[in-house]
């Protein structure tokens, strides 16, 4: 009889990137939790050296290595570090890249740079490069942390909202494109999530309207029918099982984790 899947990632190379705070390191922890030898990539050696010394503390472990993603040759040795250093990736987990959020009149040339920098292309250099590892293997998984804001445009967030709607088919693309060779990729894209990255949109926010960063906040969460803001964890719960066997027949899917604040079909 064959097996039944699990959750479990007994020995299973998990690859995340953004590994050194916020969903990234939530991710990180979920699936050391689960058994996986977890490669962790931020652009500060020092930050991953601190998400790895909590890990420890709670009885984890995870690699570290610097690099900043928006470069593809250290996207590159990003990942010939991690098969070199751990074997093959079995699960890539894209949570690095945060695009500032510009008011309008903030925005131009290189503020849009910026942010394709910032999120689109700090993983497509990575998700390339991994997935055709993977089709070569005939086997993976890769899971993108994207961002709710690719498909509700917010005034604040224009250039970072097109960079991930640009991801978003990104994703479908290559799931299309790899599903036959083994190889699955889906997104999931959190609304407001208890992150640095929120706290920054509410600094923005709030200096450009005037307003107390808490009312801007509460009128936020206002607009969100669960009435709270999302945990990291509860993001990576969701990661954990679209990487996993679990969810075998799953590809091509953009998962919206926003608490119903945008009731799109």
């Amino acid at each position: 009889m064959k097996q039944a899947p699990t959750l479990s990632f007994d020995g299973s190379v998990v690859l995340v990137t953004g590994a050194s705070k916020g969903i990234g390191l939530a991710c990180a922890r979920a699936f050391a939790r689960a058994g996986a030898v977890v490669a962790g990539v931020s652009r500060s050696q020092e930050n991953l050296d601190a998400a790895r010394r909590t890990l420890q503390a709670e009885g984890l472990d995870m690699r570290v290595q610097a690099a900043d993603l928006s470069d593809p040759a250290a996207a590159q040795a990003a990942v010939d570090w991690a098969e070199r250093e751990c074997g093959p990736i079995a699960v890539l987990v894209n949570s690095a890249g945060a695009a500032r959020r510009y008011a309008p009149e903030q925005l131009g040339p290189e503020a849009f740079r910026q942010t394709m920098d910032a999120k689109y292309f700090s993983y497509m250099h990575i998700q390339d490069p991994v997935a055709k590892l993977m089709a070569g293997r005939g086997r993976g998984s890769i899971v993108n942390i994207v961002g709710q804001g690719g498909k509700s445009p917010g005034i604040f967030h224009i250039g970072g909202g097109a960079a991930n709607a640009a991801l978003m088919l990104a994703t479908v693309g290559y799931a299309q494109a790899y599903a036959g060779r083994g190889v699955r990729v889906n997104a999931i894209n959190p609304g407001m999530t208890r992150t640095n990255r929120v706290e920054e949109g509410l600094a923005v926010a709030a200096q450009s309207s005037g307003r107390p960063r808490e009312e801007v906040l509460a009128e936020q969460v206002a607009g969100i029918p669960m009435g709270r803001l999302a945990q990291p964890e509860e993001i990576a719960n969701v990661a954990l099982f679209l990487a996993s066997d679990l969810a075998s027949y799953v590809t091509g899917a953009v998962i919206p984790m926003d608490g119903c604040a945008s009731p799109f079909i």
